[in-house]
């Protein structure tokens, strides 16, 4: 198992969650963003730009890092123009994959997204619900870096043997962010554009410290997994939701009340991953 390990995009609300998780459980972590604050500083962050190979080489060799979770990147489409998000991205990304085989670190976990799958749902997804098998389907230049990312590290990963896992993270919420729920319950279009899947930002810790974790043989090469909550973020059935939003749509299995249509079968089965937050615990509608 790693003990030290680099968290890249650690001042982000994934980053300081999967920071706070690795310490908790024993892990030392190496934490290192582009925007670092004062009190960053002083609980041992470093700065650095990913998009220099250089600063990627020092960050992964500086502290001895046995593995990296790469969580730095611009976080979804929009925030910047398309060409800086999908250079931005597919630059930061390479430095990475290629600074840690150079390094011979013994693993790489890292934050692909669930927009690979086809969001937003402009056009219906195939079936529902939707698995790693639906990949590629990218509709922006965020998506398309995330997919050429994708297969940048499964070939680094056949060139060096070392674990290149990308985890497909939903739409990343903290505890914080589901008082808003409420405002949505009565118009299941606005969060149709990911078949309404969220993650919450503990559980996309845990999910990082398993990826990590996982017995070598199983994640060997550069296997990818689609990480949602186990719910929805609406208060109603799963299959209601679907079959109005998008009746054309097969449900190709019972999915329960409230059960995400973002497979995590897969992340389960390997990982041992389990959901073990929702906002049905903090808020009531």
């Amino acid at each position: 198992m790693a003990q030290r390990i680099c968290v890249t995009g650690a001042s982000g609300q994934a980053g300081r969650a999967v920071v706070a998780d690795l310490r908790e459980h024993g892990y030392q972590v190496l934490a290192t963003d582009v925007a670092v604050t004062r009190a960053d500083r002083e609980d041992g962050m470093l700065q650095a730009d990913l998009t220099d190979y250089g600063q990627a080489v020092e960050v992964l060799s500086a502290g001895g890092a046995d593995a990296v979770v790469h969580l730095a990147n611009i976080p979804a489409p929009g925030l910047s123009t398309p060409a800086v998000t999908f250079n931005s991205n597919i630059t930061m990304n390479f430095n990475v994959f290629q600074a840690a085989a150079a390094l011979r670190l013994s693993r790489v976990v890292w934050a692909s997204s669930e927009t690979t799958l086809g969001l937003p749902f402009d056009t219906p997804p195939r079936y529902a619900p939707v698995d790693e098998d639906h990949y590629p389907v990218p509709t922006s230049t965020y998506a398309l870096s995330k997919v050429a990312s994708e297969t940048i590290a499964s070939h680094i990963a056949d060139w060096s043997d070392i674990p290149y896992i990308a985890l497909r993270f939903s739409n990343i919420m903290a505890p914080e962010d589901y008082q808003w729920f409420a405002e949505f319950q009565d118009d299941p279009n606005q969060r149709k554009w990911n078949l309404w899947g969220y993650i919450d930002q503990r559980d996309v810790a845990q999910s990082c410290r398993l990826a990590l974790e996982a017995d070598p043989g199983t994640v060997a090469g550069s296997p990818a997994f689609i990480i949602a909550a186990a719910d929805t973020v609406m208060n109603r059935p799963s299959a209601e939701l679907l079959g109005q939003v998008f009746p054309a749509v097969t449900l190709t299995r019972d999915v329960g009340e409230f059960g995400t249509l973002l497979a995590i079968d897969r992340a389960r089965e390997v990982l041992g991953f389990q959901p073990e937050h929702s906002w049905r615990d903090d808020v009531t509608l």
